[in-house]
């Protein structure tokens, strides 16, 4: 293993924009060559969020690094805020809005890896390359 496979920068990975966001992978099985977990960084913007969803094969954790939003996870909602985790167990459905007005930072952790090469095959899914900034402006022709 090289250097680069052990230490992974923002730079060194794309990006996946959404209208909601963006989501940094830093570790997948392309990208550091391990097959047991992906896992990422999702910046969801003021006000934003994504729609309930599901990972039928992946467990998933988000530690929340910055802000605050609201979790739903099954039938339960929650405020989240810096310094929690939750954990979401495959195949329940969940989601996340932000709800103040920073950024909303959250770890997220697939295991075992997959769910991100969905959400990156996704028409509304638009990627960056890696060291550009994630603007529509930068999206990969």
């Amino acid at each position: 293993m090289t250097d680069s496979e052990y230490f992974i920068t923002p730079d060194d990975v794309e990006s996946q924009l959404f209208d909601w966001g963006v989501l940094k992978w830093l570790s997948t099985p392309d990208v550091t060559g391990g097959e047991r977990f992906s896992a990422g960084v999702v910046k969801l913007e003021p006000g934003k969020g994504h729609e309930r969803h599901s990972h039928p094969d992946s467990d998933e954790i988000l530690f929340v690094i910055q802000g605050e939003g609201e979790q739903e996870v099954a039938d339960q909602t929650r405020d989240i805020s810096a310094g929690e985790m939750v954990f979401v167990p495959e195949g329940v459905e969940h989601g996340t809005v932000n709800t103040s007005w920073e950024p909303l930072l959250l770890l997220a952790v697939y295991a075992p890896p997959g769910p991100e090469e969905v959400l990156r095959d996704l028409p509304e899914c638009e990627i960056v390359p890696p060291g550009e900034l994630p603007t529509p402006e930068n999206v990969e022709e």
